[in-house]
């Protein structure tokens, strides 16, 4: 039962015709209300019936979710990618009628989306209906945070429209997404896997080992494609369950884009800004499981100690405290990494917190840590300019940054790794890793092949 009077959405919604009168233009509206518990799994599947496209975010170890379906607003920007999305957002802040007596993270406005890795490589066709830059405020969103429940409407309002008429179209699609079934959609199997050119792949490998050699570089990341054939559609809520039960230390998300859906389940944050604190996190250097607990222990005492590991690690790190400075005070940072478990992999983790100073923003720092050290390399420039010479690949939005933000100055972004762009029984998939001065073709090939593990998983693999 939605715990909200239709009188109020209605009294606000005839507010925003008569602002829309005033100003001779569109008034976007968003009105936030707290509901009954509701499953985010279930809103999400029920949002097919609407024919929208759909909107996921989850960090699994906080129980924080966030369901979008539609597009109230879109934001959309390729050069100054940065600049021109937060000026977009803040524009729609000031004019839009916020309604949101609860001002909880990821309640009243919120946009969610991501970036493309590099903008300066030729989109292909793969990727062709995500932008460089893409946010979309959605027309309905549903916050999971702390036990509590929040729907959100975001609404375009003409000076022409009628408050009541309105307010039964919400009302009804609100019931739309409601009523859901108590069942999940089964789950697809590979049918079958095509790897992209792996020896090339390799050979791609074995080029960066030589230019670190000569000093051009320190470490040059590469990724690669594995395309896979299902045996039908592929169920994105299926795929979310699978991963909400699997990755329980990761940032579970989903956009889609007229048909087409990135999917994934990233262990790395980015940055995530609340009440003006950043965190940042290091994800880098990665070994797989053991089969056993003293396997496992093994493992992980020689990930601790491994010098490439460690090496790999310490680039990322220090790069965050670098980008961090101009921009915030009160930086903090262990001295020593520690283990981070995954289902099928550990990685090295250290967590990076500081206070964002005034007149700064989420964006500031994204742009500065993006891309870290993790996904293109050390020094930034010299490893990119090898990418885009010899990686034989345009990644899209795979490994850059994605997440969300709220009309409450609250926001997180995470780097879109353990992932894959689906389109329809079909999907492409990515997985990269770090190349350093002693790297081994053989090797950084059966590491990306862990890396793939998560995707395979969840697909039916």
């Amino acid at each position: 039962m939605i715990e909200i009077k239709e009188e109020l959405i209605e009294s606000l919604l005839e507010k925003a015709i008569d602002q829309a009168k005033s100003n001779n233009k569109t008034q976007m509206i968003s009105m936030t209300k707290e509901i009954n518990e509701t499953d985010p799994l279930r809103f999400f599947e029920s949002a097919k019936k609407l024919g929208m496209d759909r909107t996921f975010w989850t960090s699994t170890s906080e129980q924080f979710f966030i369901v979008g379906v539609g597009s109230a607003f879109q934001i959309d920007a390729n050069e100054y990618r940065f600049q021109n999305t937060e000026k977009q957002w803040k524009k729609l802040l000031r004019d839009a009628i916020i309604h949101n007596p609860y001002k909880v993270p990821g309640t009243g406005m919120v946009t969610l989306g991501g970036m493309s890795f590099d903008p300066s490589i030729r989109k292909s066709d793969l990727w062709r209906k995500f932008g460089h830059s893409s946010f979309t405020i959605p027309k309905f969103i549903l916050t999971v945070n702390e036990g509590k429940y929040y729907v959100t409407t975001n609404v375009q309002v003409n000076q022409g429209d009628h408050s009541r008429q309105l307010a039964n179209g919400i009302k009804h699609a609100e019931e739309t997404l409601m009523s859901y079934s108590t069942t999940l959609p089964d789950q697809t199997r590979i049918h079958s896997k095509d790897e992209i050119a792996p020896q090339q792949w390799m050979d791609t490998v074995e080029r960066a080992t030589e230019k670190i050699n000569q000093d051009e570089a320190e470490k040059i990341v590469l990724a690669r494609e594995v395309r896979i054939k299902l045996t039908g559609d592929a169920s994105i809520t299926a795929v979310l369950d699978k991963f909400i039960s699997s990755q329980t230390n990761s940032f579970i998300f989903a956009f889609e884009r007229d048909g087409d859906c990135f999917v994934g389940a990233s262990p790395e944050r980015l940055v995530k800004l609340q009440n003006q604190q950043l965190l940042s996190t290091c994800l880098a250097g990665t070994a797989p499981r053991g089969k056993t607990k003293e396997e496992d222990r093994k493992i992980s005492y020689k990930l601790l100690h491994d010098e490439k590991n460690r090496s790999e690690h310490d680039f990322v790190v220090n790069m965050i405290k670098n980008a961090m400075e101009l921009y915030c005070t009160s930086i903090q940072i262990p001295k020593e990494p520690v283990i981070y478990p995954l289902k099928n992999l550990q990685h090295l983790y250290t967590p990076v917190t500081a206070t964002l100073k005034k007149g700064y923003s989420i964006f500031d720092i994204i742009q500065q840590l993006h891309p870290t050290p993790a996904l293109g390399g050390v020094p930034r420039e010299e490893s990119l300019k090898f990418i885009r010479e010899q990686e034989q690949l345009d990644r899209g939005w795979y490994g850059a940054p994605i997440g969300w933000l709220d009309s409450n100055q609250n926001g997180e972004f995470a780097v879109a790794i353990r992932s894959g762009l689906i389109q329809g029984d079909e999907a492409s998939l990515f997985a990269g890793c770090g190349v350093v001065k002693d790297s081994d073709p053989q090797a950084e090939y059966e590491e990306t092949n862990i890396k793939f593990l998560p995707m395979l998983s969840v697909l039916g693999g």
